[in-house]
Order: C-alpha cells, then structure tokens, then sequence
C-alpha cells in the first residue's frame, strides 16, 4: 500500500469524524452582511483556526476593518515540495426568506436525494463545505503520516459574500508570506454527479446600485399625475431599454474586447451534450434567455450579461395609497468576459442611464464591485495533477469548463501576487447556493475529500 492509499482509507475509517467537523463548523451563522453576526463571523474564523493549528500550522487571525482573515502555515516536508496557497471564504450568505426553508438553516440537516445523503444548511457548500473538504483531507494526512506531503499556506476570508472589501489590503500588507506556487480554490461545481470538472474561466462581477430623485417630495397622485414626473416610470424605462429585442446589451462600447468562441471552444462544449432544456425545467423555466443565436454554454460561460438584481420605490406595503414617489432605486450587475474593463462599463452605464434619463432627474450611481474575467491556464503540472487526482478517483476525465460565475479572488492572487489559481470544486447545479434550502451531497463530500487527498499525493511525488 503506498501512502496516498494508506491516506485515503484513513478518509474512509476516520470518515464520520471529518463530516462531524463540516457539520459543526455550519451551525456558526457566520452572516458577513449582517453587522448583528459580526461575533459569530470571528467565531467561524477562530473554528478554522484552531482547525488548522491542530493540523501542525502556525495559525492566527489577521484583522481588517471588517471580518478578520484566518492565515496559516505549514512547511511540510521541507526541500523541494511544491508550495501551495489553499483559499477559502467562512462567510455565508443571509438565509432570507427563513420560510421558505424545510429546516433551520443553521442547525443542518442529513436528508435523503436522489444521490444518497445530502447535508442542508446555509454554507452546506458555498463556501464552508468546500473548504471543509481541503481541511479533512489535509487531517487525513496528519492523521497516517504525523504531517502534510507538500507546505501550505492557507488563506480564509471572511468578506467574500460581500465583496471581498478589504482582501486586497490584506493581500499586499502580507505578499511576503503568501508567495506559493500555485493557489488552489475549491468554490466551484462538478459537470455532474458522476463526473468531475477543472474550470478554466470564469466571468467578472461589476455591480452597482441607481438612485434617482425628481420631485422634492412624494406626491398625490390625482393632484399631481399628469405634470409631475414619476421616478419609477423614469427608472423602469431607461433600465428597459439596456436590453435590445435580441438579447443583446444596448450599452455602447459594451461589447469591445469580446472574443468569438474558437473552433477547438465550441467542438469541445458541443461535445458535452449541455442539455438546456433539463437545466431550465429544473428551476421551472422551459424558454432560453439572452442573445439570440448563441449556444446555450457560449451564452453561460462566454458571453457577458446585465441583470436588474432589484428594483425599489414608491409604496408597496399592504392596501392602496396614490402616491408618485420622489425617488426610486435599482441594483443592476454585470457578468463580464476576458477582454471586457470593468471601468470602461460603469462609465459606460452612467453615460446610458443618463441619456435614457429626463433631464430633470437627478441620478447617483454607487459601485459596489467590478473585476474582469478570468482565463486560468489549462496546460500546467498543477492541472494536469488535478485532471490524473479526479481521473483516479471518478474513473473518467475531468471535463474542462467555463463557469458563468466570479471569483474576484482569482483575479487578485494573479494581479497582485502573480499567482496562478487552480479551480478544483465539487458543487452541484442544483445545489442552491444562495437559496434557500442550499445543500451539498455527502457523495460530492467525500469524492472531493479523497480528490484532494490524492492531489496532494501526487504534486508531492513530483
């Protein structure tokens, strides 16, 4: 038996302890938008911390102006094993609407699927349970051989639902100490059930937040409908019309940078066997949205969007009340492709938004987020270690794949720290992160404990 193997059946015998840790760790509401959370975010971090120190790192909590960040070392064997950066976020999203839940969101949850056991709970795999699998793996090695195979650096932030505010200030106060040769992020889904996936690109985030003003208060709507200007008419007019009939996005300039999928692209994600119509009806929907003309993949993973993520003015509680408001809002994102400035589409939509604007509204746009997209390099030892690591573990190939998503943290470890990041996950379409009800198999669990268990094997062998 070599030591890999010896480490995966101590995965195996040690299998409800490891799942018992992922378990604990979710029952921290651990909510980063939230203020009144705020101790219950340290209490996640200091979860991992000592998770880590127990493992043999050196471990501590580095503060920020928000939720502080979990840093820790181990030097391995020494000589010349890779060095590796693992990334993860404890933070999780606010589990609104609470009724729409069949159990408490932080008291999880082991109920029967189609696939077998699933744990339900906020963070079930966004981020905590994808983390969590990273963190079993590595106590399986302690745990056989008394150390880890290859030094890691371990970063968990908790800002990640909200942006990642102060990740960058943390990245270059500590650039010394976070040199590593490749980072290794687990925030990312299988193709399916049965078979693995490496994502290779990911989609950028700009988002951003439209407040109009017209009149100097609200009005009654019989005195003065008719001559004074509404906001929300204004508002829903001008964000209808950054769409054109064919899907596309009316914005000048927005499509400038944009590449056309190459040949080798779309032989490659023709041969998948996408089925759009299964992916729609799951979430109750039967008819494909955006551009006209595109595949439904190249629409997912290579074409740029702009989505209205909500929209606020005027009364809407209970009964009637005739009122033109004065003001009205809308939160509006855009997911961006390799090529495309964040920069150039904010000034793009502010340039928009006020020519489709009666003049005699004011307008404030607020940013909130913006980084670009992403192409992580396929040909590597690191990938081609993780495509044999999940090929030994799935039987079969790892699909190659694009993600409609943003990590804005990839963008930052190659920026700022000239760090290449390796994109391993386990999740599910339809795990429903973000959702209520979210969950992650225990399958998916285990396959991704044992993946990274066997990709550290191998980038130790060399």
């Amino acid at each position: 038996m070599t030591t890999t193997q010896g480490v995966l059946a101590r995965v195996d015998t040690d299998f409800a302890a490891l799942q018992g840790k992922w378990l604990d760790w979710l029952r921290i509401p651990s909510i980063s938008a939230q203020p009144r959370h705020a101790a219950d975010c340290r209490a996640a971090a200091e979860f991992a911390r000592a998770d880590l120190e127990s493992l043999g790192f050196s471990a501590r909590l580095v503060e920020t102006p928000g939720h502080p960040v979990v840093l820790a070392h181990h030097a391995g064997p020494g000589g010349n094993a890779p060095h590796l950066l693992f990334y993860g976020h404890y933070d999780v999203q606010p589990p609104e609407p609470l009724e729409l839940w069949h159990s408490a969101p932080f008291d999880p949850a082991i109920v029967d699927g189609p696939h077998g056991p699933r744990v339900v709970a906020r963070g079930a795999v966004d981020d905590k349970g994808q983390v969590a699998m990273w963190l079993a793996a590595m106590r399986a090695w302690h745990a056989e051989t008394g150390s880890l195979p290859v030094a890691i650096t371990a970063v968990i932030e908790g800002e990640e639902e909200v942006g990642s505010v102060n990740l960058e200030a943390f990245l270059a106060a500590h650039a010394p100490e976070l040199q590593a040769d490749i980072a290794v992020i687990s925030d990312t889904n299988m193709w399916d059930i049965n078979t693995p996936a490496i994502t290779t690109g990911l989609r950028g985030l700009v988002y951003l937040q439209i407040d109009i003003k017209a009149a100097s208060r609200d009005l009654h709507s019989g005195m003065f409908g008719g001559s004074a200007r509404n906001p929300i008419n204004a508002l829903t007019r001008a964000l209808a019309a950054l769409h054109e009939d064919n899907g596309r996005i009316a914005i000048p300039g927005f499509y400038d940078g944009v590449a056309e999928l190459t040949n080798s692209q779309a032989v490659s994600w023709a041969a998948l066997g996408f089925d759009e119509s299964k992916f729609l009806g799951d979430i109750g929907l039967s008819i494909p949205a955006g551009e006209a003309g595109r595949g439904a993949l190249e629409r997912l993973w290579a074409r740029p969007t702009c989505d209205v993520n909500g929209i606020w003015g005027g009364y809407a509680g209970p009964g009637a009340k005739t009122v033109i408001a004065s003001e009205a809002g809308a939160k509006v994102s855009f997911r961006l492709v390799p090529g495309q400035n964040p920069v150039a589409i904010i000034e793009g939509f502010r340039q928009f938004m006020r020519a489709h604007l009666p003049a005699d509204v004011q307008m404030n746009v607020q940013e909130f987020a913006h980084g670009p997209g992403i192409e992580v390099p396929a040909e590597s030892r690191f990938v081609q270690a993780a495509r044999d690591a999940l090929a030994e573990e799935y039987g079969r190939p790892a699909v190659l794949a694009g993600c409609g998503g943003s990590i804005p943290v990839v963008g930052s470890l190659k920026r700022m720290l000239g760090l290449d990041s390796l994109l391993m996950g386990f999740g599910l379409d339809d795990d429903q992160i973000h959702s209520p009800n979210e969950k992650f198999e225990v399958a998916c669990f285990r396959h991704g404990v044992r993946s990274h268990v066997r990709l550290l094997g191998l980038l130790a062998a060399g």
